[in-house]
């Protein structure tokens, strides 16, 4: 489940004129910085870069279909906001309007001082040259004006998630998600079974103590055989989305600007979720945001959609507002290490990629032998960027229960538009926004808490699922 509550609480701030500065205050350098500073960063007052990213949301929708548009607000549980949006798109426009007048004027005015002083028409010259001197002076503060006025709407759309797809259900959190379908009947095994983090101390090879006292609470030292385990997961989840799925393995920086974090979405609304370093850049939360960014600013031939790509690497998560929340073992921590795909297609096969790319996810889990379901999320409990999504849940006998191990989202032209990410069809000279797709294929961490449970043994051994046996090096039992 995504907690955007305190976003949901905070949306309507977003369209108030001139944010506090924080610079002043007293901020821990390791943390992020406030909503406000990561706004001020990201592209700052360029108009340049305010023309390119501008467009969140097709703002000639909203100007057309604002019913519509508030509609999907609604959907998603958030109040009407077409009224506010075109009331700073009517100010931006008018004051584009003036400038445009005035330069026009300063450049008959100019043609005409020309004219008067060849009929050595003094005084109307001199009349003019005054009325070119105001505009001069006048035209930069307008120009201030509509930089302002621009910003003022980038701002308010970049604060708006994008709005649900026609077939999303209705509903406010995870408990009105659907189930889709599921796989394999639940494991119960005839003994008690335990949870991830009894079975890994007691093997020895999971020490939570050590890893807190070099870096605190939510990080964990695998040791031995399950760290290679984790790494056989790793290594067959590459194996079988490039061989058997046809995704193209990339190795992505792990720290990336604002730009980037800005264009798949994580800034500005949740920094609060990630790590920043000291001179500026932001950890990732997952690999969704370096290979999605690698469109960016991009025209792409049709011919080259869709792009699949997949990445295994670290990802570091704050989990503010987690406090509470899953605080023993390995299910909620500040540094995992993820399988992700992502793919970039043409408008009109993202609905058929979904469904593909959800099938890889699973295909992993079937494939280790552990029971899951795949569930479609309501409107209410979607991710800010995405216009549907799939989460599967994995079975774990320690908990009894099912949990996330992967969500698949199609994002439609959301981040395609922050990021300015386009293709042109062959033999036509405009350009398309591409749509863009992610998913988890799969949190390995997670992955590797559900071998763990599924297979555990009465004597507190862990039997290696047959998939990975090959990654294993002969080892079929841990411990025992």
């Amino acid at each position: 489940m995504r907690n955007e509550d305190a976003f949901l609480r905070s949306l309507e701030t977003s369209f108030r004129p001139g944010p506090p500065d924080f610079r002043a205050a007293n901020l821990d350098p390791v943390r992020p910085p406030p909503y406000s500073s990561a706004r001020r960063r990201i592209g700052g007052d360029s108009p340049d870069f305010l023309h390119r990213v501008s467009a969140m949301h097709d703002i000639r929708l909203i100007r057309e279909t604002p019913e519509a548009f508030d509609a999907g607000l609604a959907r998603r549980n958030l109040a009407p906001l077409s009224s506010q949006i075109l009331a700073l798109d009517a100010a931006s426009r008018a004051v584009t309007t003036r400038l445009q007048e005035m330069q026009a004027r300063r450049n008959e005015a100019s043609k005409l001082i020309g004219q008067a002083k060849a009929k050595k028409d003094e005084a109307a010259a001199a009349a003019l040259m005054a009325e070119v001197a105001a505009l001069k002076e006048t035209m930069p503060v307008e120009e201030q004006n509509e930089r302002d006025a621009q910003k003022a709407v980038h701002d308010a759309l970049a604060a708006i998630p994008n709005l649900p797809a026609a077939d999303v259900p209705p509903g406010k959190d995870e408990d009105d998600n659907v189930e889709v379908r599921r796989s394999g009947e639940p494991r119960q095994p005839n003994f008690a079974a335990k949870e991830h983090f009894d079975l890994g101390e007691a093997l020895g090879q999971m020490d939570f103590e050590a890893a807190a006292k070099m870096s605190g609470a939510r990080f964990v030292v695998l040791k031995g055989q399950l760290a290679r385990l984790e790494r056989a997961l790793a290594n067959f989840m590459l194996d079988l989305h490039t061989g058997e799925f046809g995704y193209t393995e990339v190795n992505p920086p792990m720290m990336v600007r604002d730009d980037a974090a800005f264009g798949t979405g994580q800034l500005p609304k949740f920094e609060e979720d990630l790590f920043r370093t000291t001179n500026g850049f932001w950890l990732i939360p997952t690999a969704e945001v370096p290979v999605t960014n690698l469109v960016r600013e991009s025209i792409l031939a049709d011919a080259e959609l869709p792009l699949r790509l997949t990445a295994w690497t670290p990802c570091f998560r704050s989990e503010a507002g987690s406090a509470g929340r899953d605080t023993r073992g390995m299910i909620r921590m500040h540094q995992f290490s993820k399988v992700e795909l992502v793919s970039i297609t043409a408008p009109e096969k993202s609905d058929e990629e979904h469904e593909r790319m959800t099938s890889a996810a699973e295909t992993v889990l079937a494939r280790l032998g552990l029971p899951f379901r795949t569930m479609t999320l309501c409107a209410g409990d979607m991710g800010f960027s995405a216009r549907k999504t799939y989460d599967i849940e994995v079975w774990l006998p320690g908990q009894g229960r099912y949990r996330e191990i992967s969500s698949c989202s199609n994002c439609g032209d959301f981040q395609a538009r922050r990021m300015d990410a386009r293709y042109r069809v062959a033999g036509e000279k405009g350009t398309r926004f591409v749509h863009t797709l992610n998913g988890s294929g799969l949190a390995v961490g997670r992955t590797l808490i559900a071998v763990m449970e599924n297979y555990q043994q009465g004597n507190g051994a862990i039997a290696v699922p047959d998939a990975l046996k090959p990654y294993m090096g002969g080892i079929e039992v841990i411990g025992g």
